[in-house]
């Protein structure tokens, strides 16, 4: 019980958050932290990554940071392992790590192979990687619940996105096969599909389509948004851990749409 006599939803359990370095993935991690996870972080970034493990460290609870690259299999066996021998079980995963650096503003027949495989590493091998071994751990242990973060440009194409895009989809297509094939096993996944959020990454895409007004292409993306606003990471990261906790336990292969409304008309 926190002071205030509310239960604290994850009490007593162990998170890992992948990409947490910043936008969703550090919101994610912060939010598990107040609920009373004890958390570990994996991202590329040493340094954000090391000042959000000081982050969680102010909230009170455990938290460890590991420096992985989520696209290579022994990296993220090694982090699993790193979980386990800190805090001898794994309840939580959301694979949310993930880059728009290659694969995107040009049309598809401008890039070569090794970009194309680049952006399939980052985005789509990371996160079975991921799954890999969570849910391998987690069979061991009697069950647990797992996120992975898709996009709505995921849901159809994305003119000068396309192995983004191409990705993501395949992220959701990965999560509900991964749901129908653990569900007998008391393990749970489903995707978050999250719109635009004020994150750096976001930053980057609007730098990119107008370098010299990125406020101007920010704008312009902005009235496409129903709600009429670009998202806060908190509230991906309200979803998220909703996803995660007892009162989502019917729940699984589910695609949570959390965009303002921008698919809205889409469907």
């Amino acid at each position: 019980m926190t002071q205030s006599g509310i239960s604290k939803r994850f009490a007593g359990k162990v998170a890992l958050v992948t990409g947490a370095s910043s936008g969703i993935g550090r919101a994610t991690a912060l939010a598990f932290a107040r609920e009373g996870a004890s958390v570990v972080i994996a991202s590329r970034g040493h340094e954000r990554g090391a000042a959000v493990l000081s982050e969680l460290n102010a909230l009170g609870g455990e938290a460890e940071f590991v420096p992985t690259d989520v696209s290579r299999a022994r990296e993220v066996e090694a982090l699993v392992a790193r979980v386990l021998r800190r805090f001898g079980r794994l309840d939580v995963a959301v694979n949310n790590a993930g880059a728009i650096e290659v694969g995107v503003f040009r049309p598809l027949v401008e890039f070569d192979e090794t970009e194309f495989d680049q952006h399939i590493a980052v985005n789509l091998k990371s996160v079975w990687l991921c799954m890999k071994y969570e849910i391998t751990q987690m069979m061991a242990s009697g069950g647990g619940a797992i996120v992975n973060t898709s996009s709505v440009t995921g849901l159809g194409g994305a003119p000068q996105s396309a192995f983004y895009s191409a990705a993501k989809a395949a992220v959701v297509g990965l999560t509900k096969s991964a749901a129908l094939e653990y569900a007998s096993r008391n393990i749970r996944v489903n995707a978050l599909v999250p719109g635009a959020f004020a994150t750096p990454m976001l930053e980057t895409v609007f730098s990119r389509i107008s370098p010299e007004d990125p406020a101007t292409a920010e704008a312009s993306y902005q009235r496409r948004i129903p709600v009429g606003r670009i998202g806060q990471p908190e509230e991906a990261a309200d979803a998220v851990l909703w996803l995660c906790s007892d009162q989502a336990t019917y729940v699984t292969g589910h695609s949570l749409i959390v965009d303002g409304g921008l698919t809205a008309a889409f469907r």
